[in-house]
Parts: C-alpha cells; sequence; structure tokens
C-alpha cells in the first residue's frame, strides 16, 4: 500500500495535466514502508523529462536524480518512489517502463490522463515477477 498526503497527490495530477502531451515525472519522497507498512508519500520533487520522444517515454538526467535524492534526504525524508504520466498511455505500466525500471522495493506512480485522472502504483519486485499493483490512498490533510 502506498499513501498519499492530499498536497503531494494534488501535485502529481496538477504536474501531469499540465504535461500537455509529454510525459512529466518526479520523485516520491516521505516515509518508505518496511514489514507491510505502507510507504507514505508527503512530497514531490518535480523533474525534467529529458527523454528523446517525451510524448511517450520519460527519463530523469542523472545528475538531476542524485540532486532530487539528495535535497529529500536533506528534508529528512525517504526516497519512496518515483512518478510519471500516460497523457495517453495505460493505467499500468508499459513494457517499456518494466524494462526500465531499476529500484527493487520501490514504488513506480503512473498518472494516466485517459478520460479522468486515474493515479496508480505499482511497486518494482527487481525479478522476473516485475510489478506488483499497491493500493493507493490518500490521506486528507494538506
Amino acid at each position: 500500500m502506498i499513501e498519499f498526503s492530499r498536497a503531494a497527490y494534488d501535485d502529481i495530477v496538477s504536474h501531469a495535466t499540465g504535461g500537455g502531451d509529454a510525459e512529466v515525472c518526479g520523485v516520491l519522497a516521505g516515509t518508505r514502508g518496511t514489514d507491510g507498512e505502507p510507504s507514505v508519500v508527503t512530497e514531490t520533487y518535480r523533474a525534467e523529462n529529458v527523454a528523446e520522444t517525451p510524448r511517450t517515454r520519460y527519463a530523469i538526467d542523472p545528475e538531476e536524480q542524485l540532486e532530487l535524492i539528495e535535497r529529500a534526504e536533506g528534508d529528512g525524508l525517504d526516497v519512496v518512489g518515483y512518478y510519471h504520466s500516460h497523457p495517453v498511455g495505460p493505467t499500468r505500466p508499459s513494457e517499456t517502463d518494466a524494462a526500465r525500471a531499476t529500484w527493487p522495493g520501490y514504488s513506480y506512480v503512473i498518472c494516466a490522463l485517459d478520460g479522468h485522472p486515474f493515479v496508480g502504483s505499482w511497486r518494482w519486485r527487481g525479478d522476473e515477477s516485475g510489478f506488483e499493483q499497491e493500493t493507493v490512498a490518500v490521506r486528507g490533510e494538506r
């Protein structure tokens, strides 16, 4: 399970809807869940999508990714995972998403925009089992 503060959830949806036809991306931070406890996302850190084809792919520059991770840790937070949007893609990870996933145990959140925004989350297992879908919850406080 992954829980979002209302502000973090709203920021992902706002970032995705503001991205137009291009995928947007960023880092999720808060408290990483262990031993069956949910991860809690309290902050999002927006990143520039540097993919060659941003309409269908996302990529975070490695230097920017390191800066965002250090910023989250400097704020006293754990990196929980990553998010990106699918402006016209599926509401689940694509084959490309699975092929490029590299952080076992971390959450990969997708905001799909086909119709109404849909926010889903999958934890990368790091082996042939791939992604495991997580329940998404939103906390009411801002």
